[in-house]
């Protein structure tokens, strides 16, 4: 049974039992999704709107475009989980012999490198999301400001997620290249997506401070 499948108190049960997947990285997968889908209602209660026709052609862009990612988070939950399932799988390979040793270590590294594929595309999705956010301020439904702002919230626990888990198997890697590429990669990410999440929670923030 798929992750996506479970219903919200199933998937929280087997988060909390002591099954070792799904983990941090599917939970970080959820949350971006989580965040998407509030950024797309948000789009949505603003289409249409005669208060916002002159943004009317951000509103559906940003429904369509965040309608995708939320559909791609969706999927790198269990991919995610699929992907440390190889880890997992490693551990059950003989290590008797010099020659089964050498093949499980190789397969853990490749198993490893699978591992910091699905995160890596969660801080792109969240990238793209939170910006997709940060143009939103300002140009949809007011009634809506706390929404946008917890779809900022979710997209960075998302991103900030995604990388403790591409940090934790890079660790582990032998092949230094390709360890350092994902560690600048991420750390590009990080670099635009934190601040620009917290720019935009301190901007609703303000203004419903203000209005309070």
């Amino acid at each position: 049974m798929l992750l996506v499948d479970y219903t919200i108190k199933g998937f929280a049960d087997l988060l909390a039992s002591d099954a070792p997947a799904p983990g941090g990285g599917s939970t970080a997968a959820l949350e971006g999704a989580l965040g998407a889908s509030l950024a797309r209602m948000v789009g949505a209660l603003t289409v249409g709107r005669k208060k916002y026709a002159e943004h009317a052609d951000f509103a559906d862009d940003l429904t369509a475009k965040t309608e995708r990612i939320r559909t791609d988070f969706l999927a790198v939950i269990d991919e995610d989980t699929l992907a440390f399932n190889q880890v997992s799988a490693v551990f059950e390979m003989p290590k008797d012999t010099d020659e089964q040793k050498a093949a499980r270590k190789e397969a853990m590294q490749s198993a490893l490198k699978s591992c910091v594929l699905p995160p890596f595309k969660m801080m792109q999705l969240s990238l793209e999301a939170i910006e997709l956010t940060a143009q939103a301020v300002g140009k949809t439904n007011a009634s809506a400001a706390s929404d946008l702002g917890v779809a900022a919230l979710s997209l960075k626990a998302a991103v900030q997620g995604a990388w403790l888990n591409i940090l934790i198997n890079i660790g582990g890697l032998s092949d230094t290249g390709f360890a350092d590429e994902y560690r600048q990669k991420g750390e590009g990410i990080l670099s635009k997506a934190l601040p620009l999440a917290d720019e935009v929670y301190n901007a609703i923030l303000g203004d419903l401070i203000s209005q309070a």
